[in-house]
């Protein structure tokens, strides 16, 4: 089947690449900046993910994938339209509907652009204005980054929001090689699955939230709260998942819903309390790691060299965006504190955003980032961080300071090897009792 595919978000690119993997002929359509500029001029794709750049790359060779400017044309009008757009661009997707519009072939608009609740009803109207009867559906952009591709093609579920016979059953062939181990799809009216996709990112948003204010409860009393997360989640009710205590959220999609559904609220002239909560505990918790160093040197910071391993907001992929490390790098700057990081693929996006702000050392090698340092801060749980070489680690650095963020190390362990360690909510636990 031909698809085009509009949109230049994390969303569009794995979706392109996966469509055109099972056989579709998909025509990609780029907005003009950053994302186009690489793939269509250097041959490149511009988000990291595990394997979708060699994916991208196999298609359009094979023939089955095309990127296109926005506005050009292709050899025909495609019978499917996908959507997926950037957050605040719905002008372009009402430029597409147009398009769809003054055409006859299109027999199914697919809208995977995380815009505010009603807006494929919206896109629907649009074209019942236009005296087209072509169904607008849902499916809203649930990938996790850091893994979307296989988010996209073994997928745990799939919200589909659909309130048109026919469209359903060619959608459902559409994405029928990555539904087969069971029925993964959710069916749903358009504007609840809008709604859901938002609700599940508050839910998890306020699940760490709920973690971090549970972190700092657990310092107090002197417990460990990788103890309590453990037994939380043994309760069914409850279950494992995002319960981790950390150094705070970020990410393009994970923010941006949750101010998404917040504004929601708010329009709706309900109280946003809880989420508005969430969201300023989130900010709070991004600077944790720079109150631990401040307190460990009672102030006496400015000069000192501070390293940081990680900067992308999740491991496995480049991007950094709303991540701690920009927060925390900040609040760094303007203490005069010597800034070093090592990441394992954001240090292109890190250096765009830095240019500018401030004077920041990125390094290739992590030991060689840490020497000399003052303190040694973990912000991205990288698996290349898990098991370091403590010896090497500790004669590289001037103060043997470890600020982890993400809670991966055994604090006895490392202390076990010369290193002062303040993890997140890791309260000196009492030893065992000596058995009779």
């Amino acid at each position: 089947m031909r698809i085009d595919l509009f949109g230049d978000t994390l969303c569009a690119q794995v979706t392109a690449a996966a469509l055109a993997q099972s056989g579709h002929r998909v025509n990609w359509y780029l907005p003009t900046g950053r994302v186009d500029q690489a793939l269509r001029d250097q041959g490149r794709v511009l988000y990291q993910e595990p394997g979708l750049a060699e994916l991208v790359a196999q298609q359009r060779d094979a023939g089955r994938l095309r990127c296109l400017g926005f506005n050009e044309q292709g050899d025909a009008p495609a019978p499917v339209v996908f959507l997926a757009l950037q957050p605040g661009t719905f002008d372009q997707a009402r430029a597409v509907v147009d398009r769809v519009a003054a055409g006859s072939a299109c027999r199914l608009l697919v809208n995977q652009s995380t815009f505010p609740v009603g807006s494929s009803e919206k896109l629907q109207a649009r074209l019942i204005k236009a005296g087209v009867d072509t169904p607008v559906a849902c499916l809203p952009d649930t990938l996790q980054e850091g893994m979307a591709l296989q988010t996209f093609t073994r997928p745990n579920h799939i919200l589909l929001g659909c309130n048109d016979d026919a469209a359903e059953v060619l959608i459902r062939e559409i994405l029928r090689p990555y539904n087969r181990r069971r029925d993964v799809i959710q069916v749903m009216q358009p504007r609840e699955a809008e709604f859901a996709k938002l609700a599940i990112s508050g839910m998890l948003a306020t699940r760490l939230s709920y973690m971090n204010d549970m972190a700092l409860l657990a310092e107090a009393l002197g417990v460990d709260i990788d103890m309590i997360r453990q037994g939380m989640g043994s309760d069914p009710r409850i279950g494992e998942a995002y319960l981790y205590a950390g150094c705070g959220f970020g990410g393009p999609g994970f923010s941006s819903d949750v101010m998404s559904l917040t504004d929601t609220l708010r329009d709706k002239r309900i109280s946003a309390e809880l989420l508005s909560d969430v969201l300023r505990i989130n900010e709070r918790q991004k600077e944790v790691l720079f109150r631990k160093f401040w307190r460990h040197f009672d102030g006496d910071v400015k000069g000192r060299r501070v390293t940081l391993w990680g900067a992308a907001f999740k491991p496995n992929t480049d991007r950094i965006d709303n991540g701690p490390a920009l927060s925390l790098i900040e609040a760094l700057w303007a203490q005069d504190v010597d800034v070093h990081v090592h990441d394992p693929l954001a240090m292109p996006e890190l250096q765009r955003w830095a240019n500018g702000h401030g004077e920041l050392t990125c390094h290739d090698d992590p030991y060689q980032a840490v020497r000399g340092s003052d303190a040694l801060m973990v912000v991205t749980e990288w698996k290349a961080y898990w098991s370091p070489d403590w010896d090497d680690l500790h004669a590289a650095m001037r103060t043997p300071l470890i600020l982890d963020g993400r809670n991966i190390f055994d604090p006895d362990y490392v202390r076990g090897h010369g290193f002062d360690y303040q993890g997140i909510g890791r309260g000196q636990r009492r030893p065992a009792r000596p058995s009779k």
